[in-house]
């Protein structure tokens, strides 16, 4: 089972949007780590809600986005570590 099946197309765009945006706010040192997944989830919702309008489908995608944005940069840390 492939989490990215269950992400519609347009959805797939903020991905590295959401990457991005994780790595620009570990750069500020006032937000602890912790907090990193919790404000990603707040854009990806208000992302997904830009692109697929404001409903309960749209925010299940925005949480599905914001896992897969936080599963990926986590499997390629723990990658790189031996």
């Amino acid at each position: 089972m492939e989490l990215l099946t269950y992400i519609v197309e347009k959805g797939l765009v903020l991905i590295p949007a959401l990457n991005i945006l994780g790595a620009l706010i570990k750069n500020i040192e006032k937000i602890p780590d912790k907090y990193i997944p919790l404000i990603l989830l707040v854009f990806g919702i208000l992302g997904a809600f830009g692109i697929l309008g404001f409903s309960v489908d749209a925010a299940v995608q925005g949480v599905l986005i914001t896992g897969a944005a936080v599963y990926g940069d986590q499997l390629v840390k723990q990658l790189k570590t031996e």
